[in-house]
Order: C-alpha cells, then structure tokens, then sequence
C-alpha cells in the first residue's frame, strides 16, 4: 500500500533554515509528481510546492518562491523540502502528497518558526 513519512521539522528561529524529508513506499516513485502542502492553525491547507516524475516542472507558491527548494531522489524514494529564510508565517504543518490514483497523505511534521 502507499505509504508516505515526513520528518525533520521542529523550531527554527526567523530567517533560519530546515530540511524535510518524505520517504515514499508502495508505488513507482519515479512515475509520479509530488507535492508539499502545508496547513497552519485555523486556515486551509495550502499546496506550497510541487516537482514532476523528472523534476523538470516545477511549481512554488509566491509566498515561497525564492526561499524553499524542492528535490527529489528517485533512487531512494525520497522527497524534500529545504526552507531558508523562514518566517514566523511560515509554521504549519508540512505534508507531502502523491497521486496514485487517489491522493495519498502523510501524517505531516510540524515546523514551528518563533523566537
């Protein structure tokens, strides 16, 4: 079955830097887009950014754009987020999602960015 895990969020202080990591399991990984969401308390959940199968397309937020990078590494099943420059507005809960068939979610990582 499709499994997705993330990790690596945490507190981080305004305007410093944090990687997370989405470790994909139960489908062809390089056949498919990903995609980072993120949800803030209150607020709707928020796609932040997206790579297709070859990381050729690309897509970010404005509120992102310039300050996260995307990645992935097909032969590890793995996709990333590194985030710098963050921001109080920035602290959400962060989840990675693929469309196999359905979407499929993981359980999410807090990053929290506070003083």
């Amino acid at each position: 079955q499709v499994q997705l895990v993330e990790s690596g969020g945490g507190l981080v202080q305004p305007g410093g830097s944090l990687r997370i990591s989405c470790v994909a399991s139960g489908f062809t990984f390089n056949y498919y887009s990903m995609y980072w969401y993120r949800q803030a308390p209150g607020k709707e959940r928020e796609l932040v950014a997206s790579m297709s199968p070859s990381g050729y397309n690309i897509y970010y937020a404005d509120s992102v754009k310039g300050r996260f990078t995307i990645s992935r590494d097909n032969a590890k099943n793995m996709a990333y987020l590194q985030m710098n420059s963050l921001k109080p507005e920035d602290t959400a809960v962060y989840y990675c999602k693929a469309e196999v068939g359905a979407d499929y979610w993981g359980q999410g990582t807090q990053v929290t960015v506070s003083s």
